[in-house]
C-alpha cells in the first residue's frame, strides 16, 4: 500500500485505506466536481504509529481515550512515513496553505456521519507544521467525544483506523454548509444553505448566525439574513483568526445560491442519496466543494410506483413498537394485510406481496393513506379513527387536508360504498351488533369460541414437513385478520353506547372515564393481575438474592423452588406467547426468554405491601358502578321529559360498555398467539435449513421472508444475506426517531408544526387524575426497575410493558391516543396518564419531579433533577 495517495487515485471503495472523508473527496474528484487539490496519508501510516496500543475490549469508562491519545502523541513517526508526508506536501508547491483533516474508517458512512468527531487544522503552512498537524489528527481519533460516539453506534474501537487528508486551502470570500435535503422536515431536493463571510469553520463550528437559504427546483423559497458578527480568516504564514464583522445584508447573490443548489444536485445525483456538503467561494468567484457525506438522520423513503404525492402512516407507531421488524415479521404482516383487503373485495393476486396499501421503509411497516386523504369519506373518517388510537396524528392529517397537492379526487362514491358494504357483509356486522345489544352472554361466549377455533387452526402435526409448515403458516396468517376482526362489532357496540350515554345524560365523555376502569374480559389486565398474584404465592428468597440472568438459568434448569418453578411454568404456558415487540414474529417470546417476567416478579417482591392490584381493581369496579349510577341520575334530572326512560337507556348502555370494552384487547391477544404459533413452526423450518447448510442457526430463518424460506428448501447458502440483514436490523434498532406520518417526498408533516412553548409538555388526556412523583425514563422494559409510585415515561407501550404499570404512579408516553394499549390499561388501573407527548423521553429525565394531569393532558416538570 502506498503511504500517500493523490485524490485522483482514490475511489469510494477504498474506505479501509483512506477513511470516509478521503474516499468521498477522491470519488468527487474523479467525478469531475470542483474539489481543491489534495492527497491523503493512508491508514497504514496510522497503523505503524499505533503499534503497541492496546484497545481491544476497552471502553470510555476505563481511561482508554486518554491512554490512546498519549501513545499517539509520544510515539515516534517512522522515517518512511515522515518522508511521504513531506514529499506529498511539497508536490503541491512552495509552502502552500493546506487544511489537514482527519479521515477515519468509521466516518462519513451511510448510517453514521461522525461529523466533527475528529479534528481539523486550517491554514497549515510548511512541511514540519503539516507533520505536527498529522500527529494531532491521529490523536483526535481518541477524543472523548469520538470514543463515546463510536460506542453509541456500536462500532468496535479496535476496528477503526485513521487516514489524514491534506487539501489545498481555498481563500474564501464566503463559505458554509449545504444540505441537499431539508434536514429538519426531511423534504428531498430542497437544498438548505448556510453561508457566512470568510472560512466555513465559522458556520461548521456554530460560532456565527449565518445567512440561510432554501431552494427547491431552482426556486428560492427562503432568504434569511443572519447577524454574521464573526468571521474566521486565514493569517499570512499559517493559522487563523476570528474577527468581528458588520454582517450587513446577504453574503450570497441569488445566482450564487442557485449555482450552489445546482452543485448540490450534481453531488446527490452522483451518490444517489442526499448529501451534507461543505463549500467555499473564493475571491475570484469560483465555487469549490470541500467535503461531502451522507445525511444520516433522514428517514428512508418508502418505495412507491404510483404517481403524485403519497401519504404514509406508521403501523409501528400505532402498535407501540418503535424498533424495526425482522424480514419474516414484515412478510407475515404482508400476508395478514392481504387477508384484510380480501374482506373488502380487494384481495391481491399475490398474497405474499401484501395489500396494495402497505409498504416497508426503515424496516418498519407503513400504511398508504393517500386514497383516504384524497377522498371525502376518508377525510370524514380518518380524524375520528385516529383520535382513538394516535391522537397526535389528527392535527397532522387535518393540515394535510389543506395541502393543494392532496385535494380530493373527483371520483364516484360507489367503489367506497361497495367495499364498505362488502366488508360489513363479510363481517356479519348487523347480526353481531344485534347480538351484542340483546344477548350479551352469547356475544361474550362467541369470543371465547373464537379462541378455541383459533387454537384448532394453529395446531401443526409434529410429522409435518417444512413445505407443509410453510403452507400452514401462509394459510393461518391470511385467515388471521378475517377471524379476529369479528370481535370488533361487539367492541364498537360497547363504545357506541358509551357515546350515546354521554349524549343522553349531558355528561362529557372525559367525566365518564371511570366507567372504563377495571373492565372484565381484558386479557392484558387479566395477565398482569395473574402475574401479581403469582408473586404472592412463590418463594421470595431467590428473587431477592439472584440477578435476572441467574434466575433465568435456574428456571431453565428446573432449579427454582418448587412452587415458583411450577407456577411460573403454568403462567408461561398460558401467556408465554407474549413478549415485548410481540407483533414481530421474529422476536423471542416470554416462553423462550423468561428473563423479563422473572425480573418483573423480582421487582414486585421488592415492593412494600400496600393495597394490592387486585384490591385496586375491585375498587375500580366499584367506582365504575358508582359513576354509572351518577350518569344515569344526571340523565334523569337533566331531561325535561322522559328522564326515567333516558336513565334506563344510560344504565343499559353503560352496562354493555363495561361488558364489551375490555374485549378491545382480545384481537391483539389472538393475533400474537397466531404469530407465536407460526414462529414455533418456522423455527422447525429453520432447523431443517441449518441441516442443509443454508443457515447457521434456526433463528436465522426470521431474516428471510416466506418466499425465500420456501426457495431455500432446495438448498444454497444464505448466510451472507442473513448477516447483511442482521446488520441492517441492528442499525435500525439504534434509530431514535420514527415519524408518525411521512410523505413520499420525504417531508415529515409533524416537523412543520409550530414548536410548543418552552417547558410546555402537552399531549392527549388518556386516564384521569393528577399525580406528582419522580420520573423514570424507560426505553426498554426488559430489565427495567420501577420503584412504587414512580411515573413511567416511555416512547410507547405494547402489552409487554404493562406489568410495569402495576407499580407506576402515572404514565407519560410519546405515542398513542385515548384508545392505545397504554391508555386503556392505565385507565383500568386508575393511574393518571398522558399520551402523545412530543419528545417526552428527551425533555424529561429520570429523577425529575413531574406532575401528570391525566384529565387535562398536561405534564409539568416541577423540579429539576
Amino acid at each position: 500500500m502506498k503511504t500517500a495517495l493523490d485524490f485522483s487515485e482514490i475511489d469510494a471503495g477504498m474506505l479501509a485505506e483512506v477513511g470516509g472523508k478521503a474516499a468521498n473527496l477522491g470519488e468527487l474528484t474523479r467525478a469531475g466536481l470542483p474539489v481543491p487539490r489534495g492527497w491523503v496519508l493512508t491508514t497504514d501510516a496510522y497503523r505503524q504509529v499505533a503499534q503497541g496500543l492496546r484497545v481491544g475490549g476497552g471502553t470510555s469508562g476505563d481511561g482508554l481515550a486518554e491512554r490512546a491519545r498519549r501513545h499517539l502523541m509520544e510515539a515516534s513517526v517512522p522515517e518512511a512515513v515522515h518522508e511521504a508526508i513531506v514529499t506529498a506536501y511539497e508536490a503541491l508547491g512552495d509552502d502552500v496553505p493546506v487544511a489537514v483533516r482527519s479521515s477515519a474508517t468509521a466516518e462519513d458512512l451511510p448510517f453514521a456521519s461522525f461529523a466533527g468527531q475528529q479534528d481539523t487544522f486550517l491554514n497549515v503552512v510548511g512541511a514540519q507544521e503539516v507533520v505536527r498537524a498529522v500527529r494531532r489528527c491521529w490523536a483526535s481519533l481518541w477524543t472523548d467525544r469520538a470514543v463515546a460516539y463510536r460506542e453509541s453506534n456500536g462500532i468496535d474501537h479496535a476496528a477503526v483506523r485513521l487516514a489524514v487528508v491534506v487539501q489545498e486551502m481555498v481563500d474564501a470570500r464566503v463559505a458554509g454548509v449545504m444540505f441537499t435535503a431539508n434536514p429538519v422536515t426531511g423534504r428531498r431536493r430542497e437544498s438548505v444553505i448556510d453561508a457566512s463571510p470568510g472560512l466555513g469553520e465559522a458556520v461548521v463550528s456554530g460560532a456565527v448566525n449565518p445567512d440561510r437559504f432554501r431552494v427547491h427546483d431552482g426556486r428560492i423559497l427562503e432568504r434569511h439574513a443572519g447577524d454574521k458578527r464573526l468571521a474566521v480568516r486565514a493569517l499570512p504564514g499559517g493559522g487563523t483568526e476570528r474577527v468581528e464583522t458588520a454582517g450587513q445584508g446577504l453574503c450570497l447573490t441569488d445566482d450564487e445560491v442557485r449555482e450552489l443548489a445546482g452543485l448540490g444536485a450534481r453531488v446527490e445525483a452522483h451518490y444517489g442519496a442526499p448529501q451534507d456538503t461543505e463549500w467555499a467561494i473564493d475571491h475570484d468567484g469560483t465555487l469549490w466543494l470541500t467535503q461531502a457525506r451522507p445525511i444520516t438522520t433522514l428517514y428512508p423513503l418508502p418505495e412507491h410506483t404510483r404517481p403524485g404525492l403519497r401519504v404514509y402512516f406508521s403501523l409501528n407507531v400505532v402498535q407501540g413498537v418503535m424498533g424495526p421488524l425482522t424480514p419474516m415479521g414484515q412478510s407475515a404482516f404482508r400476508v395478514i394485510s392481504a387477508g384484510g383487503a380480501g374482506l373488502a373485495g380487494h384481495r391481491p393476486a399475490d398474497p405474499l406481496g401484501g395489500a396494495g396499501f402497505v409498504t416497508v421503509s426503515g424496516e418498519r411497516f407503513w400504511l398508504d393513506l393517500t386514497t383516504a386523504v384524497r377522498s371525502r369519506p376518508g377525510r370524514a373518517l380518518l380524524p375520528r379513527m385516529l383520535t382513538l388510537g394516535e391522537a397526535r396524528a389528527v392535527g397532522v392529517m387535518e393540515r394535510l387536508f389543506e395541502d393543494p397537492r392532496l385535494t380530493p379526487a373527483r371520483t364516484s362514491l360507489r367503489p367506497f360504498l361497495r367495499g364498505l358494504f362488502r366488508f360489513a357483509g363479510n363481517l356479519r356486522l348487523p347480526r353481531r351488533v344485534l347480538t351484542a345489544l340483546t344477548r350479551p352472554d352469547r356475544a361474550v361466549a362467541a369470543t371465547v369460541r373464537l379462541g378455541e377455533t383459533l387454537d384448532g387452526r394453529l395446531r401443526v402435526p409434529g410429522s409435518a414437513t417444512p413445505e407443509q409448515r410453510l403452507d400452514h403458516a401462509e394459510r393461518v396468517l391470511a385467515g388471521t385478520f378475517p377471524l379476529i376482526i369479528t370481535i370488533m362489532p361487539t367492541v364498537i357496540t360497547g363504545y357506541g353506547l358509551f357515546a350515546l350515554a354521554s349524549r343522553l345524560s349531558g355528561v362529557p365523555v372525559p367525566e365518564m372515564s371511570d366507567v372504563l376502569r377495571s373492565l372484565p374480559h381484558n386479557p392484558t389486565t387479566e395477565m398482569d393481575l395473574e402475574l401479581w398474584e403469582l408473586a404472592t404465592r412463590i418463594e421470595p428468597e431467590p428473587f431477592r438474592e439472584l440477578s435476572v440472568p441467574e434466575l433465568a438459568a435456574r428456571y431453565r434448569e428446573g432449579g427454582l423452588p418448587p412452587v415458583a418453578q411450577r407456577e411460573i411454568a403454568a403462567f408461561l404456558d398460558k401467556y408465554g406467547h407474549r413478549g415485548v415487540a410481540e407483533i414481530d414474529l421474529g422476536v423471542p417470546r416470554w416462553s423462550e426468554e423468561p428473563g423479563h417476567i422473572l425480573g418483573v416478579l423480582a421487582n414486585y417482591l421488592r415492593m412494600d405491601k400496600g393495597l394490592s392490584p387486585s384490591e385496586q381493581f375491585a375498587d375500580g369496579a366499584r367506582q365504575a358502578r358508582a359513576t354509572i349510577a351518577h350518569v344515569a341520575a344526571r340523565a334523569r334530572r337533566g331531561a325535561r321529559r322522559g328522564g326515567r326512560w333516558r336513565a334506563a337507556v344510560v344504565r343499559f348502555g353503560l352496562g354493555r360498555t363495561r361488558r364489551y370494552a375490555g374485549l378491545r384487547e382480545l384481537p391483539k391477544f389472538y393475533l400474537v398467539k397466531t404469530l407465536a404459533a407460526v414462529r414455533r413452526s418456522l423455527l422447525v423450518v429453520g432447523e431443517h435449513l441449518v441441516g442443509l447448510g443454508v443457515l447457521d442457526a434456526a433463528g436465522d430463518v426470521f431474516f428471510l421472508d416466506l418466499r425465500e424460506a420456501r426457495a431455500a428448501l432446495a438448498g444454497g447458502d444464505l448466510r451472507e444475506l442473513v448477516a447483511e440483514r442482521r446488520a441492517t436490523y441492528e442499525q435500525e434498532r439504534r434509530r431514535r426517531h420514527v415519524p408518525r406520518v411521512l410523505l413520499s417526498d420525504g417531508t415529515e408533516p409533524e416537523a412543520l408544526q409550530e414548536p410548543a412553548a418552552q417547558g410546555a409538555l402537552a399531549g392527549s388526556a388518556a386516564s384521569p387524575g393528577t399525580v406528582t412523583g419522580v420520573a423514570r425514563v424507560v426505553l426498554d422494559p426488559i430489565g427495567a426497575h420501577l420503584e412504587p409510585g414512580e411515573i413511567l415515561v416511555c416512547p410507547s407501550t405494547d402489552p409487554g410493558w404493562t406489568p410495569l404499570f402495576l407499580t407506576a404512579g402515572g404514565l407519560v408516553m410519546e405515542m398513542g391516543g385515548a384508545m392505545s394499549h397504554g391508555a386503556v390499561v392505565a385507565r383500568e388501573y386508575g393511574i393518571p396518564a398522558v399520551v402523545g407527548v412530543p419528545d417526552a423521553t428527551h425533555r424529561i429525565t429520570s429523577g425529575q419531579q413531574i406532575t401528570v394531569n391525566g384529565a387535562a393532558g398536561t405534564v409539568t416538570i416541577t423540579e429539576k433533577s
